[in-house]
């Protein structure tokens, strides 16, 4: 009987160093391979379509094109795609955004020596691998209201130290516009006042997302 082929794993992360360790995580498995490695989105794209590896660990946050356009452009080319998430960020947006995007899998670097194995095995037979401390950060806030692009645009705004009347000059709308957008946001998140309502949407990863889009 021919022996079962390794499952080929390509590495994405913008940190050689953070590469190196999650590399030697899996290592020493028989039954896994590194194929190619990249640090931002678009090596990871080319090497996607150079190796066409059976799992692809993406980063996130990387200069140039960020993990979730690379998995958007992979996904597009190539559907059955797998990709698990690789990242330090744990806010709810961040998570669903990513899993919206086409990823099978989501880990945070902090659990990688626990995890990492399983997730690829798991993702490679098909099916979808949520670390239990992610899942449980998602289902805190599963009834939550999102709020929308102009919210949070407003809110990061806010984030800065700028006033109403800054942020509306800032945004080209109107001071009372601000005032009922912070409304809204404080309602939303459930926010005793302005900074309040900046920290959960750090803590959620709301202005994480704006950022990344903005840069």
């Amino acid at each position: 009987m021919e022996p079962a082929k390794p499952i080929r794993v390509l590495c994405v992360d913008d940190h050689p160093l953070m590469r190196a360790g999650i590399i030697a995580t899996f290592g020493a498995q028989p039954d896994i391979q590194l194929v190619a490695e990249a640090g931002d989105g678009a090596a990871a794209v080319a090497a996607y379509r150079e190796h066409r590896p059976d799992i692809t660990l993406m980063d996130l946050q990387m200069a140039g094109m960020g993990g979730i356009e690379a998995i958007q452009t992979i996904r597009r080319e190539f559907p059955s795609a797998r990709l698990i998430v690789l990242t330090t960020y744990d806010g709810d947006v961040q998570v669903t955004r990513a899993l919206k995007a086409g990823a099978s899998g989501y880990l945070l670097k902090g659990m990688l020596r626990h995890e990492l194995i399983r997730a690829i095995r798991t993702v490679h037979s098909g099916h979808r691998y949520i670390a239990p401390e992610v899942a449980t950060q998602i289902s805190g806030y599963i009834d939550a209201d999102a709020l929308s692009p102009r919210e949070v645009e407003v809110l990061s705004t806010i984030s800065e130290g700028n006033s109403n009347k800054i942020v509306a000059h800032k945004l080209n709308i109107t001071e009372d516009t601000v005032k009922g957008h912070v409304s809204s946001i404080m309602s939303k998140l459930h926010a005793n006042d302005r900074t309040h309502a900046v920290l959960i949407a750090l803590r959620r990863g709301f202005l994480d997302v704006w950022r990344s889009q903005k840069d």
